[in-house]
């Protein structure tokens, strides 16, 4: 496998395709970022339809949610398999494969006759998703400047973000409106354009033949970058700990109606709107102290919606903060792990994809066991307050100055 990072074209070359008219950056970095805006929808819309899942398929909320954990799940296993599977790929070309396989997933889910094949339809979507999301952001660090790497990732990112200002609190009222299966129609339809936005707008980048999948590999042997990846895993897990099981918080605690759900979904993904280009470009200047700030702030807020979920005026100040120090934790997590594995790009992202997705996964099952054994409807605030604050002193255990890199470096 190459290092994409130093295979991709200069800012000046990244605006041309393969023998094609000059395009700008800008629409590249739109065009990969509207991918994670699918990929975000995909994932998340189904928190705030668990109910209606649940009772048209027959299952219990929490067997409900491992539709959340199963995604998460699939997005671990296929970020590294594909990334290593398609290591001769171009990069272009293996995107467009990955949205094609992506869009049969959101098909298989629209039409699922049952619980398990809905289940089936949402990894294999997650597959797709996990690897799409991780060359992705190789392809954006390296079609800018090299001051503004973290800016760039914050660009695909905030695809995810405004998943969660239109996708998800959309796909929610279409849901609900319609019925759930709509949601997963919408998302095939949003695809299916992000395809032809690939094709016209994200430039030919070849998958070169430098670093080997190997020597990649070895960069694992060091211990700062599992640090740094379990960082990411333990920081970004409190987000979909405490969205997986929103609804019955809001409506059983707050005493908001189940449509005023996506409403507050909406003041999450504007905090997460507001938080992401904050946070890349605090990142480009200062690392280390975005990265702490931001693992501080989600531990911290987390800890304020405990009060704050009582009231209604206090809960929606609180999730969109919690949005806010949400998606802050990305940019810098991505950009942390690039740097500690520098020599490893493509498997490094990948692999930090897969670390997201562990919190996905790992997050909503200790919440859903919490609920399970009686902890109530709050219960999903403490489990990530204390899953943020291991993130944090995760963070602090991964620095230092010299990266591990193929030819050495620190454990």
């Amino acid at each position: 496998m190459s290092n994409d990072l130093s295979a991709a074209p200069s800012s000046a070359q990244a605006s041309r395709g393969e023998g094609g008219p000059p395009r700008s950056a800008g629409a590249a970095l739109a065009a990969l970022a509207l991918g994670a805006f699918a990929v975000g929808t995909t994932e998340v819309v189904i928190a705030g339809l668990l109910p209606e899942v649940a009772g048209d398929l027959g299952v219990s909320l929490p067997t409900a949610g491992l539709l959340v954990s199963g995604y998460a799940l699939g997005m671990v296993i296929g970020a590294p398999l594909l990334a290593v599977l398609g290591a001769r790929v171009p990069r272009k070309q293996l995107l467009l494969w990955l949205v094609g396989l992506f869009i049969a997933g959101s098909l298989l889910s629209a039409v699922a006759p049952g619980y398990g094949a809905l289940l089936a339809g949402r990894v294999l979507s997650a597959l797709a998703g996990g690897a799409y999301v991780g060359i992705a952001s190789v392809v954006a660090a390296g079609i800018v400047a090299p001051g503004r790497k973290a800016s760039a990732i914050a660009t695909v990112f905030m695809g995810l973000s405004i998943a969660n200002v239109l996708g998800v609190p959309g796909g929610t009222l279409l849901g609900q409106a319609l019925g759930w299966r709509a949601a997963f129609w919408a998302v095939t339809a949003v695809a299916v354009i992000l395809l032809t936005a690939i094709a016209l707008f994200v430039p030919f980048v070849p998958a070169g033949t430098g670093t080997g999948f190997r020597r990649e590999l070895a960069v694992f042997r060091h211990g700062r970058v599992w640090r740094a990846l379990a960082a990411t895993a333990f920081g970004w897990a409190p987000f979909l700990t405490v969205l997986t099981y929103i609804t019955p918080m809001l409506t059983e605690v707050t005493g908001f109606s189940d449509r005023t759900v996506p409403l507050v979904l909406v003041l999450i993904g504007v905090g997460m709107t507001v938080g992401t280009p904050i946070s890349g470009r605090l990142a480009d200047r200062a690392l280390a102290p975005t990265l702490y700030g931001a693992l501080a702030g989600v531990t911290g807020v987390s800890l304020l919606l405990l009060a704050a979920v009582h009231s209604k005026p206090a809960a929606a100040a609180g999730f969109f903060l919690f949005g806010l120090a949400g998606a802050a934790v990305i940019p810098p997590l991505q950009t942390r792990v690039l740097a500690t594995a520098q020599g490893a790009d493509s498997l490094a992202s990948a692999a930090n994809v897969s670390a997201f997705n562990i919190g996905n996964a790992c997050g909503p099952l200790l919440a859903g066991s919490a609920l399970a054994a009686g902890g109530g409807c709050t219960a999903p605030l403490w489990i990530a307050a204390l899953l943020g604050l291991v993130g944090l002193l995760l963070a602090f255990a991964s620095s230092g100055t010299k990266p591990a890199t193929t030819r050495g470096g620190t454990g």
